[in-house]
């Protein structure tokens, strides 16, 4: 089960949260693109019904939204600091608009010359609006016109868009100060503290079972069953100290497989929010030994057994060295980054698209490795003899399979490829994975 979270903003500023929010498995969002603080109040009325909290792009339509809408969730809004700075400084000095002077609102003196001096342009003339944050359009804009009429400064630096505007049509230089991911990430870890169904999935059971892929070749490289054994003790040291971290429990279920249990609150701070397991990069680097993990989310804890079983089946089904997350409903998170770094997070895989996969033809090996490439080499063109291989199947098969994707909506043929000799190659292009990316 996801969280609903409203976005509203401009459309650059939405735009910006719904990519860093693909980094949240938990959130669902709800975003609604608006142009000032009247629509923000609309959609924040209309949106309160549906989502346990809002997100809100600047602090002048927080406040309206809050002074005005009554609201029953939380709202929060993604504020500007000099991380969002670096960017816009950069782009004025490409366009050589720093000589004259800058004049900046929407964030303090301190944070304007503190980036300054970390970017070596002390000397940089500098004008602050001294007035408050959510402030209106207006007087934004009034501030950075009196300043460029009368030669005190040469350009604008604002977090309002709409103030922006007023100043492009006045033929004023200006720039936007957007907000960093860094900015957005912090404002949507406090909007999900907020929520009621995070707040009741904290003490959630979850259960984690760890496979050491291909244990039974490195046990027969052992000069002696002494150092076979010393092996499992090292692993079984190394996996115990892991769970400690989530003050889980952990019991082995034979030589090459553990089992542990601990709440889903700690789990997804350690894990960084369902990215990255540390424990299997520790065990390659000590052992030269790669692990496939699962992790099952449940309402009880025999549904978050039997998901975590499934979701170790796709982590071996992807050739290991995977960790996959099977939800309550069903949905597929991963892979999360192991021992070999990913290159793309993403997104959750939800049930329906799952099941939709399967009806077409694809089974869930073939799924748990396409994710797995996908996020490893951010990928999602093949050519047949690349799917081929990345299946471990004939070229015949791949032909076969692709011709049943395509009639499933799965697949599209994107470009053709010239050869010396013969047709072209196809290239074909995974639609419905597209997008995922976090």
């Amino acid at each position: 089960m996801q969280i609903n979270v409203g976005i509203i903003g401009t459309e650059a500023i939405v735009s910006l949260i719904l990519r860093v929010i693909r980094t949240f498995p938990t959130f669902r969002p709800l975003a609604r693109v608006v142009r000032n603080e009247e629509e923000a109040i609309e959609a924040a009325r209309e949106l309160e019904g549906e989502a346990e909290a809002l997100v809100l792009s600047g602090a002048l339509s927080h406040r309206e939204v809050k002074l005005r809408a009554a609201l029953r969730v939380p709202a929060f809004y993604v504020p500007l600091n000099g991380a969002g700075l670096y960017k816009t400084i950069f782009a004025a000095f490409r366009a050589g608009n720093l000589e004259k002077g800058v004049s900046v609102d929407s964030l303090t003196k301190a944070m304007v010359d503190r980036t300054l001096a970390d970017l070596g342009l002390k000397q940089t003339k500098v004008v602050v609006y001294d007035g408050p944050a959510y402030d209106s359009t207006g007087k934004l804009a009034e501030f950075h016109r009196r300043l460029a009429e009368t030669g005190a400064c040469g350009t604008a630096f604002t977090g309002d868009p709409q103030a922006a505007e007023r100043l492009r049509e006045l033929a004023i230089p200006c720039e936007v100060i957007v907000p960093s991911d860094q900015d957005i990430i912090v404002t949507l870890e406090r909007a999900l503290l907020s929520t009621e169904s995070r707040r009741s999935k904290e003490s959630q059971i979850v259960v984690g079972i760890i496979n050491v892929d291909d244990f039974g070749k490195m046990a027969t490289k052992r000069s002696s069953e002494h150092e076979v054994q010393k092996l499992k003790l090292d692993i079984h040291r190394m996996a115990l100290n892991y769970v400690e971290l989530f003050d889980g429990y952990l019991t082995t279920l034979g030589g090459d497989e553990y089992l542990f249990f601990t709440t889903r609150g700690i789990f997804e701070k350690e894990t960084g929010g369902y990215k990255t397991i540390p424990l299997s990069k520790d065990v390659y680097k000590s052992f030269g030994l790669s692990l496939s993990v699962g992790i099952g989310f449940g309402t009880t804890a025999g549904e978050a057994g039997t998901n975590a079983r499934s979701a170790l089946r796709k982590a071996k089904e992807a050739g290991g060295d995977a960790c996959y997350i099977v939800r309550e409903d069903g949905t597929l998170i991963g892979p999360l980054e192991m021992a070999d770094p990913v290159q793309t997070i993403l997104a959750p895989t939800d049930a329906a698209l799952i099941r939709h996969a399967e009806e077409a033809g694809m089974t869930s090996a073939y799924l748990s490795k396409l994710l797995y490439h996908m996020a490893k080499h951010d990928k999602y063109e093949y050519k047949v003899q690349e799917l081929a291989d990345l299946l471990g199947i004939t070229t015949r098969s791949a032909h076969r399979l692709l011709n049943q994707w395509i009639d499933g909506g799965l697949v599209d043929v994107v470009a053709y490829e010239k050869v010396p000799r013969g047709r072209p190659r196809q290239i074909y292009r995974f639609t419905f994975l597209m997008g995922r990316q976090a």
